[in-house]
């Protein structure tokens, strides 16, 4: 909705920098802020106005982003030149705010005046049922010693990357690595881990998280198969006394360094490459 207005409401007088008072109108449905004309003479209902001004719920994203950077009422009220009580009785929706008020706060935050009209933003939530999943195998190799199912392949321009694995048992494992760092929980089975030339074995319940960009490895050491939850994580890691790591994959010689995990489903993203070189 795009609005051109400035109104009080009814009864209630806002004792900061009130304009002359004007009048609320609905503007074309392009999209965007416009001054009224100093001649406008559109008047509109009182209790219209509080409804537009409750629908939206200007006050309590005033709140949202005083709360989100920390702020005090006092503090705020320093930075737009409003009172605290003032702009308590904004967040709280005792009276309504004037076009130049909003503009103050919204420069505090470096907001525009549209974000307090534009239609709430939908929150991030995906189910990812089992039986929409895909079991893949290891890529790269004509033996694959794992098979994996994304949990998180519908999810755009996630953070991390979920993965469900089976490690199968008697088969060799081979040496990978790749940019960031990663989870890993073993949920059934025992598991070998190479990272580097340390070696590590792992039952069932232990957990472990480590740097991604060191060459690693996955070895399922019992007669039946090993079940883990991988999660990946896209950023560089910090090893203390080293600095960040894993800007770059690290090669060792003679070895090809390969995703843990492989290439992505058609049509979705995972933010990493299959493979390297």
């Amino acid at each position: 909705m795009s609005l051109n207005f400035r109104f009080m409401k009814p009864n209630v007088m806002a004792d900061q920098d009130m304009l002359p008072e004007k009048s609320l109108s609905p503007a074309p449905a392009q999209g965007s802020l416009h001054a009224i004309p100093q001649d406008a003479a559109i008047h509109v209902d009182g209790e219209a106005a509080e409804s537009i001004i409750a629908e939206k719920r200007i006050g309590e994203r005033i709140k949202h982003l005083r709360l989100k950077k920390s702020m005090g009422l006092v503090e705020l009220g320093r930075h737009t030149g409003l009172s605290a009580s003032f702009l308590s009785q904004l967040e709280t929706g005792r009276v309504v705010p004037t076009l130049r008020n909003l503009a103050r706060i919204a420069m505090v935050f470096s907001k525009d005046l549209s974000y307090f009209f534009d239609p709430e933003p939908q929150t991030l939530f995906r189910i990812h049922r089992s039986k929409d999943r895909v079991r893949l195998p290891q890529s790269g190799v004509p033996d694959p010693s794992y098979f994996f199912e994304s949990l998180g392949y519908l999810v755009p321009d996630r953070q991390l990357d979920p993965y469900f694995a089976e490690f199968l048992p008697a088969k060799t494992p081979r040496s990978h690595q790749h940019f960031g760092s990663e989870f890993l929980y073993l949920l059934s089975g025992r598991l070998t881990i190479r990272h580097a030339a340390a070696t590590y074995e792992l039952a069932q319940g232990d957990a472990v998280y480590f740097d991604a960009s060191t060459s690693h490895s996955y070895e399922c050491n019992g007669p039946e198969s090993a079940t883990a939850l991988i999660v990946t994580l896209q950023q560089a890691v910090s090893v203390p006394g080293n600095g960040t790591r894993g800007t770059q994959p690290q090669v060792q010689p003679g070895k090809t360094p390969l995703r843990n995990i492989p290439a992505p489903l058609p049509g979705t993203r995972t933010g990493v490459a299959t493979k390297v070189g």
